[in-house]
């Protein structure tokens, strides 16, 4: 098994990324719930496209929306702990919202199956995320791999054997 141990705040840039991206999850699904940042407050429906509650006066919202929300940015917080779980999360969140981003335009804002809400400008911004997320994990993933080495040990990582990745 070949476990990275990096020592406390030595982060990749893929965990940077991983972490800011999580933190920005975290922050709309808050923003979701306050009134002025998000207009038609009042019209906050637990789910549905009913929901008239707009979050920059523009994304639709319901509470489902702002948790999933903030249970994305949870997951990305806690995954840009090491490198794998934060390539991971990129990736795999990334392909998350180019699905829900098919699911937008396939479903159409007014109908029943759009439990999520998500209107025109939500449909547009998951692919553009989608599309980040995954462009991030690509870029980040070729840099530097994650030191090896043991906590405050002070050695260096060596180089892969030959034949091998390195990751």
């Amino acid at each position: 098994m070949a476990a990275s141990i990096r020592r406390a705040g030595a982060r990749t840039g893929l965990q940077k990324a991983a972490l800011a991206t999580g933190a920005v999850f975290c922050l709309a699904g808050i923003l979701g719930f306050v009134p002025g940042i998000t207009s038609n407050h009042d019209a906050l429906r637990l789910a549905g496209h009913a929901s008239g509650a707009l979050l920059l006066g523009i994304f639709q919202v319901s509470v489902l929306h702002n948790a999933v929300h903030l249970l994305f940015g949870v997951a990305g917080v806690l995954m840009s702990r090491t490198h794998p779980q934060a390539r991971n999360f990129l990736i795999h969140g990334g392909v998350i919202y180019l699905v829900l981003w098919l699911y937008g335009l396939l479903v159409g804002d007014p109908t029943p199956a759009n439990f999520i809400p998500a209107n025109d400008a939500d449909n547009w911004l998951h692919l553009v995320l989608g599309l980040a997320m995954i462009a991030l994990a690509i870029m980040l993933a070729r840099g530097p791999a994650p030191a090896a080495g043991g906590a405050g040990s002070g050695s260096t990582a060596t180089s892969p054997a030959p034949g091998t990745r390195g990751r």
